[in-house]
Parts: C-alpha cells; sequence; structure tokens
C-alpha cells in the first residue's frame, strides 16, 4: 500500500479498539488471527477482507451507524435492511417528521423513501394538487417520481423538464448498480419508459450536478407558475446517511414568486390516505 494514502479504516479500527478498551493482542485472540496483522491493518500496511471486517464489527460491538464506517473504509458498501416505517418502534419518528410536514404548509410537501414511495403528505400537498389532477387520481399517487415523470404541463418549459427526468434516472440507475436491488432496477425501467423521458438521458445527467433544489414549471389555477424544488434528507449524517434505515426525504415546492398565495385552499375540507393530520 502507498504511504501517500489515507488509512482511513487503520484509524477507524484503532479508534474502536481503544473506545472498547481492547489491546491488540486480544482483539487478534478473539479473531484468531495474529498481533503483526493488526499492527498492519492499523498502519494501512494491509487492507482486511470484507469477512474479516465483518469479524472485527462483531468482535467491538459495532452497530449499523460505525460497522458502515469501518466497511467504507475498508472499501466495501455499506449493507443496509429494509425497515417497516410503520412499524412501532417508529412511532417517534413518524411524529417527529408530521411536525416538519405541518411546518411546511402552506407549502406542499411529501414525505418519500428511498425508493419515492410516499409515506405522507401534508395539507398544502393535497390542496395544490387538487388544482392540477382529479381527486380520484391525486389518491392514486404513490410514488413521488413517478408523479413527477408525468408529462410537463402545457407551455412548460421542455430542458429544465428533461434535465429533472435525467437527473432522477441517473440516481435510480446508480443505485441499482451500486447494490443491484431489484427494485431499483425496476424503476429505472418503469420511469425510462416514460413518454418524454430523453434517450439521451445518461448523457444529459452526466453533464450536470446533483443538487437540493431545482427549478419545475406546474400549472395552478390556470396559469403557469415556476417553483423551487427542494429535497431535505432526514436521517443520519456523514456517510451513514446512505444506508441508515429508513432512508427518508421531504420533498417541498416553493414558489419563486413569493407574493403567490397558496395558504387559501387551506380552509377547505381536505383528505387523503396519506394525510394524518
Amino acid at each position: 500500500m502507498s504511504d501517500t494514502v489515507y488509512p482511513a479504516f487503520g484509524h477507524l479500527l484503532r479508534f474502536w479498539r481503544k473506545v472498547r478498551g481492547v489491546s491488540q493482542e486480544a482483539l487478534a485472540l478473539d479473531l484468531q488471527s495474529s498481533t503483526r496483522h493488526i499492527s498492519f491493518l492499523e498502519n494501512g500496511k494491509a487492507r482486511p477482507s470484507e469477512a474479516l471486517v465483518e469479524a472485527i464489527t462483531q468482535a467491538l460491538l459495532l452497530g449499523e451507524r460505525d460497522g458502515s464506517y469501518l466497511r467504507l473504509a475498508a472499501g466495501y458498501l455499506a449493507r443496509s435492511h429494509a425497515v417497516d416505517f410503520d412499524a412501532p418502534e417508529f412511532k417517534w419518528l413518524r411524529k417527529a417528521t408530521l411536525f416538519s410536514l405541518k411546518a411546511m404548509d402552506p407549502y406542499p410537501a411529501v414525505l418519500m423513501d428511498r425508493y419515492g414511495r410516499l409515506l405522507m403528505v401534508n395539507r398544502s400537498w393535497v390542496a395544490f394538487y387538487k388544482e392540477v389532477v382529479s381527486p380520484e387520481e391525486l389518491v392514486e399517487v404513490g410514488n413521488h417520481f413517478e408523479f413527477l415523470f408525468r408529462r410537463p404541463s402545457e407551455g412548460s418549459a421542455q430542458e429544465p423538464w428533461r434535465h429533472m427526468l435525467a437527473m432522477i434516472l441517473m440516481y435510480a440507475q446508480q443505485e441499482a448498480l451500486l447494490t443491484d436491488d431489484p427494485i431499483y432496477h425496476g424503476m429505472v425501467r418503469e420511469l425510462a419508459a416514460h413518454p418524454g423521458v430523453p434517450d439521451d438521458w445518461a448523457q444529459i445527467a452526466s453533464q450536470l450536478e446533483p443538487m437540493a433544489s431545482y427549478r419545475v414549471q406546474q400549472r395552478y389555477k390556470g396559469k403557469l407558475l415556476s417553483f423551487f424544488n427542494v429535497s431535505l434528507n432526514v436521517g443520519a449524517v456523514g456517510p451513514a446517511s446512505y444506508v441508515s434505515e429508513p432512508r427518508l426525504a421531504i420533498n417541498t415546492l416553493y414558489p419563486e414568486d413569493e407574493a403567490l398565495e397558496l395558504s387559501d385552499a387551506l380552509d377547505s375540507d381536505l383528505s387523503h390516505p396519506l394525510l394524518f393530520y
């Protein structure tokens, strides 16, 4: 290993060994390895196998977050597992995100999982899209990405819309290739089949850097208006945010024209299966 390479794995291993109060000798004995090899790992002179990283994670009693950092430092993809957002242990998280969605009013906002599946919506989202699609169609919306892939409003600028489609597809494609997750593979097939998706979406996306916000045009009350589409991740910080489950995001629309009044519609009777207040 080159002396110029920062031995991140070694530093993390040494850090956690000291946190747990475990000597190199004791760790080596636990792993059926040698003190010399543990020393080489910590000095960056040796690279651990994936199995050894897992064994170290268990030996040092590391949780998902800390084990993920250790795997990433060793050059291995961090592992994640699907969880049920509606499970009892996530009651606190549902309450916290509900507060966040309520705070977004009068701006339309949704809570979605990493696949774009809708988990919660706020009153403003229901009120806003009642002006755009029929109530029956609105109830059937189950995926935020699929909803965005519908053909743009008549008269809207094509280039920003095509850029948005390309970026979402690039996200799904790279997640699919990185994780081999069949759900992401399915997303790519289904989203790429939508009318209006450019054939060269990968080339388009390769020229664009992903951002947390982008402009979209949306017809609202008979007028074609510009909005900022803003996404905020909900979860752990740092590299662990890519594996800590549930991986959630809040997506919000803000009118570019600050004078646009959206709160009037909130006075009406609003209902939706994913509206919880």
